[in-house]
């Protein structure tokens, strides 16, 4: 079944944004997984999965983020309360100036798992209605969970 689903997801997304806009489409521990660029990942895309009603991804169950030096990532947990299978998204995004549209406005689910990772990771989410730092305080500079972070340990207390 996963990869019939698989293919179904391929399939949907190449009709909807054309024959190249996935990077790559596999098998993760027996439950589909895509990647994308960030340009090919939007709104729309996002609906088909969500109201499609052969995928009906209807809770967003994790929304997490990876620094790889040459480009982020952010991976998005897709879970179908009715039909019972899952979907991992990868999208990369360039490292220089990492921007991805949010999935807010689709899943509410998002909004507070997509502000953690701009104060963490200074990943960009456009269309986010209240993007601003959750955890740190606003004056805070940087992103520090980003592997070009520069901590000052001393101020830290850590040398």
């Amino acid at each position: 079944m996963s990869q019939e689903l698989l293919d179904l997801i391929a399939e949907k997304i190449n009709t909807l944004q054309g024959a190249d806009t996935i990077e790559e489409a596999k098998l993760n521990f027996h439950k589909p997984m895509i990647i994308l660029a960030s340009q090919n990942w939007d709104l729309n895309t996002v609906n088909v999965l969500r109201t499609d009603e052969f995928l009906q991804f209807d809770f967003l169950s994790c929304v997490s983020a990876i620094d790889y030096e040459e480009h982020m990532e952010v991976i998005y947990n897709f879970y179908s309360t009715t039909l019972d299978h899952y979907l991992y998204v990868k999208v990369k995004t360039p490292r220089g100036n990492p921007v991805i549209i949010s999935l807010e406005p689709v899943y509410k689910a998002a909004d507070y798992m997509e502000r953690e990772i701009y104060d963490l990771m200074g990943i960009d989410f456009t269309g986010h209605w209240n993007l601003k730092r959750i955890l740190l305080p606003d004056e805070w500079e940087g992103h520090p969970l980003r592997k070009d972070y520069v901590t000052d340990k001393k101020a830290l207390g850590l040398d």
